[in-house]
């Protein structure tokens, strides 16, 4: 056999199992599509973990509607580790945690911080835990605005602005605040004091009052907040995973089931990361962004 029909074969052979290779992880892919390696059957609970800044609830409630999908899933931990975030975001985990909790026992396990946004969506939790040092509560809203017109007239730069109403350019860097202006700012966090106020009096079955009286922006430590009934009970990760069994009728230590990663789309990594510069750009060139705050 000459030397050329022996290097065909053998490349033959080697496209052949390359193909058979890349046909396995293909059918690999179809048969256990949006399952992580390792995905259990058998009942037990869900975890689900927030941490940081919530700026974005997409993937938060992603991951806690594939929970509220899965039959075998009897209950589901959400670990708490944030400081808070934007207005909008955590009102929307609030609302998908009351409806998990509606259907199945939520356990909250805070970390090391939870306070603010992050305690406002741990209270329509069925029961939560804290660590005694947790640093949580802290219900109020803020507005942050800086001023930085003495500093433009320093270097000389002039800016103008052309608007279609009193209010549009309220909270600019490059003028003060009017009176007006603060009036303004200050019904809209009173809003959404008022709601954050109602919504942790709902999710916790205590009076508005009760809570009105402690929401004014103070932190507490996980051992205060369990005297003033805004946590249930004091204890770690660990301690709300197995009471998470307990509620859900899950005998002995409950398999603790994660959620399938998200699919990462590098076209829309791209595209936010360019959005966001974008944005960047936008605001110093004299743009301004309005951010309401649990923070």
């Amino acid at each position: 056999m000459s030397f050329k029909k022996i290097l065909l074969i053998i490349v033959s052979l080697f496209a052949g199992l390359v193909v058979l290779f890349i046909g396995s992880l293909l059918l690999g892919r179809l048969l256990f599509k949006g399952e992580e390696p390792g995905f259990s059957t058998s009942q037990g609970v869900g975890l689900v973990e927030v941490k940081g800044m919530i700026v974005d609830s997409h993937e938060p409630i992603r991951q806690l509607r594939y929970f509220l999908k899965k039959d075998n899933v009897k209950a589901v931990v959400l670990r708490v580790d944030s400081p808070g975030g934007v207005v909008g975001p955590s009102q929307e985990i609030y609302q998908e945690v009351k409806r998990l909790a509606a259907k199945k026992k939520v356990v909250v396990s805070m970390g090391s911080l939870a306070a603010s946004g992050g305690y406002y969506i741990a209270a329509p939790a069925t029961l939560i835990y804290a660590n005694p040092g947790t640093i949580t509560a802290s219900i109020g809203v803020l507005i942050k605005f800086s001023n930085i017109e003495g500093l433009l007239d320093k270097v000389g730069i002039k800016s103008s602005t052309i608007k279609t109403g009193a209010f549009k350019d309220a909270g600019s860097p490059d003028r003060p605040l009017s009176p007006e202006d603060r009036a303004m700012f200050q019904a809209v966090i009173d809003s959404t004091h008022e709601q954050f106020v109602r919504a942790v009096a709902e999710g916790r079955k205590l009076p508005v009052e009760e809570v009105r009286r402690i929401a004014d922006g103070r932190v507490l430590s996980g051992e205060q907040a369990k005297a003033v009934k805004l946590v249930d009970k004091l204890g770690n990760l660990q301690d709300a995973l197995d009471e998470a069994g307990r509620l859900a009728g899950i005998s002995g230590e409950p398999v603790v089931i994660l959620p399938p990663k998200k699919k990462v789309n590098y076209l829309d990594l791209l595209a936010e990361g360019a959005e966001g510069k974008f944005s960047g750009v936008l605001n110093k060139v004299g743009g301004h962004g309005l951010q309401v705050t649990y923070e």
